[in-house]
């Protein structure tokens, strides 16, 4: 119990340093009052630019891989890269406002489940080329890792990585619960 309380404080404060909200400002802007009104990449990209928006991903998807290198100290990365996405989306910095996380577990995900990645950012990729909405990409992004987990890995590998990455792909989901009300009323903003 006590690995896991840790294991979820060491990913929480990892996550919960919110990097799109001290660039931008740094740049003399709140991000939380302009554009979609979060701090992720993509708003700040919108916003600040392609240096800023780019910097702030990679940030973001730093701290996933930290996150998940401190976990394995204590033998449960998925638990630390688990409390860097809450960290990120509830940030006791920000008043418990935060991203939805995708940049972060993309870092994370990096060292756990690299191939699955990769075809996991070239549907991303594809959807994105398609529709040119940024959630859209990132929720089908997290709903198709789980399958090619499955494409790609052992049974044994397979098993580890099932459930951590179905619950995953749920809380990111319900992260873009208003993206999703967006693009059902054709309200969604595109990239």
């Amino acid at each position: 119990m006590e690995a896991i309380i840790i294991s979820l404080a060491v990913g929480y404060f990892l996550g919960a340093i919110p990097f799109g909200f001290l660039i931008a400002k740094a740049h003399g802007i709140c991000i939380f009052q302009v554009g979609s009104g979060n701090p992720g990449a993509t708003n700040v990209l919108r916003i600040l630019g392609k240096k800023a928006g780019y910097s702030v991903f990679l940030l973001d998807a730093f701290k996933g891989c930290v996150a998940v290198y401190c976990g394995t100290f204590f033998n449960a990365p998925y638990l630390t890269l688990l409390g860097a996405l809450l960290g990120h989306s509830f940030s006791f910095f920000t008043h418990f406002k935060g991203g939805k996380g995708v940049a972060t577990l993309i870092g994370g995900f990096a060292f756990l489940i690299p191939v699955p990645l990769i075809l996991g950012l070239i549907v991303w990729l594809s959807v994105f080329m398609l529709t040119h909405y940024v959630s859209l990409a990132s929720i089908i992004f997290v709903i198709t890792l789980p399958c090619f987990n499955f494409l790609c890995n052992e049974t044994s590998v397979q098993q580890k990585h099932a459930f951590p990455l179905m619950a995953f792909a749920g809380i990111v989901v319900w992260l873009h619960r208003t993206n999703l009300k967006r693009l059902w009323s054709s309200k969604e903003h595109h990239f």
